[in-house]
């Protein structure tokens, strides 16, 4: 079912629209909150069945809260831009009243009796929070399956994985059934389902999405992003998501309303360093040659594209697989002794790795990535922006759990094939994945976008640039044609 017609976006109803434009509809009351969420509910009921992004719905609570929305605004109240937008929260995020499993037959029927952060704050701008979308097992490994609600099917080609652990949240936005949604970015969680779908997914600078509960607030190794169609969605998103919190120690208290503003910028003669293989990684040949198609292309914006491959991460691989697992053991390490059992074996390992490393060994990460940081940070002042793959691979089959070779070198566990992605992570800074083709056979590749500690915005002006010459502009998956 693979395939991709690159000239169908043809608004036909509200979940075609933009979610700027849901929003100035909403305002100006050309659409009513109820009629946004009964056209999302409704395309939710016709794709999501085969799909299975969004793995808890209320549609009744979603259509009340329409109604309350359309109360206010009918009653002269002014109410912000979001007031009204449909969102569903990825199964990672405490939802007070809503089930929230976490991907986990342990937690199969909890509903959590408050809000995340992050989820507070969403119903703070008035957001219609209708569900919750699919993950895998916490969030851990970037294929969206458990035990609870099975796998997440990728619309392009629904023989083949969506990506994760976002991968709920990718697909809702790919089909429309949400005009924007959350995610988490471990390793990759965010621009690997949005490299696989082909939609916009961010991840953001430690701290510039603040998060709580935590159980270690100081490691923002995981940080919380946007999902969107373009980088102009995510970028409104991202408004509602940021701004400092006293519950986050690292939250950055910049203003987050910078990203309402528009982000068309002249990219004249701007350096950017392209890595093809991000310092020597094996990729996949058909990802090789559509990324270098893409980047040709960007010769177009008038910036000066230059090759690179950067050699300092190895110390990114090191800080990466000592303190994810130690991120792990924190997080889930209680549960091991009596949940053993229900908990997927990669799940079992990596909590175990974790709780066995010693304490010169975490010593030695933590220096890592102090190093990592820095290099990437004395990369970023001789270039504007890194560029990267998102994925060495192309998405691959929904049975197959993870990634064990590629290009015939062996992988040495279930997410070292994630190494494009990770080792971005472990310098803690932002990148972005941005759509920018399709392999012959119609399946979604993203560019990895890679930015100066704390410079979203300036992502987000770029990745809205390579939009505008980008082949996978306006294409949408044929599963919803």
């Amino acid at each position: 079912m693979a395939g991709v017609d690159a000239n169908s976006e043809k608004p036909t109803g509200l979940t075609d629209h933009s979610a700027r434009e849901l929003a100035r509809l909403l305002v100006t009351r050309e659409a009513s909150a109820l009629e946004v969420v009964d056209a999302h509910l409704d395309r939710i009921a016709r794709i999501n069945p085969l799909l299975n992004a969004i793995v808890t719905l209320d549609a009744q609570g979603a259509r009340e809260h329409a109604r309350e929305i359309d109360r206010r605004r009918g009653a002269g109240e002014q109410l912000g831009p979001f007031a009204g937008l449909p969102i569903a929260i990825k199964d990672m995020e405490p939802t007070g009243g809503m089930r929230t499993t976490y991907g986990s037959p342990i937690f199969r029927d909890h509903v959590p009796e408050h809000d995340s952060l992050m989820v507070e704050r969403l119903r703070a701008h008035g957001m219609n929070i209708i569900g919750k979308t699919n993950t895998p097992e916490f969030a851990m490994g970037s294929q969206t399956f458990n035990q609870v609600f099975g796998a997440t099917r990728n619309p392009w080609d629904i023989e083949r994985t969506c990506g994760g652990s976002s991968g709920g949240a990718a697909v809702s936005v790919a089909t429309r059934m949400l005009p924007f949604a959350d995610g988490s970015d471990l390793g990759g969680s965010l621009r690997n389902p949005g490299n696989f779908n082909s939609v916009f997914g961010l991840r953001p600078s430690p701290g510039r999405v603040p998060e709580w509960p935590s159980r270690n607030p100081w490691s923002a190794l995981s940080v919380l992003g946007p999902i969107a169609r373009t980088a102009s969605d995510a970028a409104f998103l991202l408004a509602a998501m940021a701004g400092a919190d006293a519950r986050d120690p690292l939250s950055i208290s910049e203003d987050p309303a910078q990203f309402l503003a528009p982000l068309a910028r002249d990219f004249k003669g701007v350096r950017v360093a392209w890595s093809p293989t991000l310092g020597g990684l094996p990729v996949e040949p058909v990802v090789a040659r559509t990324l270098a198609a893409g980047v040709a292309l960007l010769g177009q914006l008038g910036c000066a594209v230059e090759e690179v491959e950067p050699t300092f991460f190895g110390d990114a691989d090191l800080a990466f697989d000592v303190l994810r697992a130690q991120y792990v053991a924190e997080r889930y390490g209680d549960l091991l002794p009596e949940h053993r059992a229900l908990m997927k074996d990669t799940a079992v390992w990596n909590i175990e790795r974790g709780l066995a490393f010693a304490a010169p060994q975490i010593i030695a990460a933590h220096q890592a990535r102090a190093r990592s940081f820095d290099a990437m940070r004395r990369l970023l002042t001789g270039y504007e922006f890194l560029l990267a793959p998102v994925n060495q691979v192309s998405p691959f089959g929904i049975d197959v759990p993870y990634v064990t070779h590629i290009n015939g070198e062996a992988m040495a566990d279930y997410i070292s094939w994630m190494r494009s992605c990770t080792r971005i992570s472990a310098t803690a800074h932002p990148a972005a994945s941005v759509p920018i083709g399709f392999t012959a056979t119609g399946l979604p590749i993203g560019l990895q976008v890679v930015g100066r500690s704390r410079g979203e915005f300036s992502i987000l002006q770029f990745a809205h640039a390579i939009e505008q010459i980008s082949p996978a502009r306006n294409a949408r998956p044929p599963f919803v044609q």
